[in-house]
């Protein structure tokens, strides 16, 4: 992360629907999920089975996040948002995340993915980062 410069402000996005700054605060605010500052509400059971189904899905074909997954309401983002600050927030909130991980301090579960392990956080992390990344070409 030290090498990275930060986005330019006039990415293009290839999909969905949020904007440069919209995509950096939802990627914010999804770590703060396994940063557990984030508290998801209790889901179905037919919906955190599909969680798990996908969570195995993902790690066995190593496919990427599925488009248009239903997305929690505390993580959407829908209004407009400073550019530098969601950046900013979202540098700070991955070093964060970094450390977290490395002090082998992530939660045992997520709501919708049920039993986590440490390599489950930071690969979901990782394909959840990259798949919006990937709409803004980056």
């Amino acid at each position: 992360m030290k090498e990275y410069n930060g986005f330019p402000k006039t990415l293009r996005k290839s999909g969905g629907r949020m904007n440069v700054s919209q995509m950096m605060l939802h990627c914010d605010k999804i770590l703060q999920i396994a940063l557990q500052k984030i508290e998801l509400p209790p889901i179905s059971l037919l919906f955190r089975a599909a969680g798990i189904l996908t969570k195995y899905e993902i790690s066995l074909f190593n496919n990427g996040i599925p488009r248009n997954m239903p997305t929690f309401k505390k993580v959407i983002v829908n209004f407009e948002c400073d550019f530098s600050h969601s950046q900013r927030n979202l540098l700070t909130r991955l070093e964060e995340y970094n450390n977290t991980y490395r002090n082998h301090q992530l939660p045992g579960k997520h709501e919708l993915f049920g039993k986590m392990r440490e390599k489950d956080w930071g690969f979901l992390e990782y394909k959840h980062l990259d798949h919006h990344l990937k709409q803004f070409n980056v």
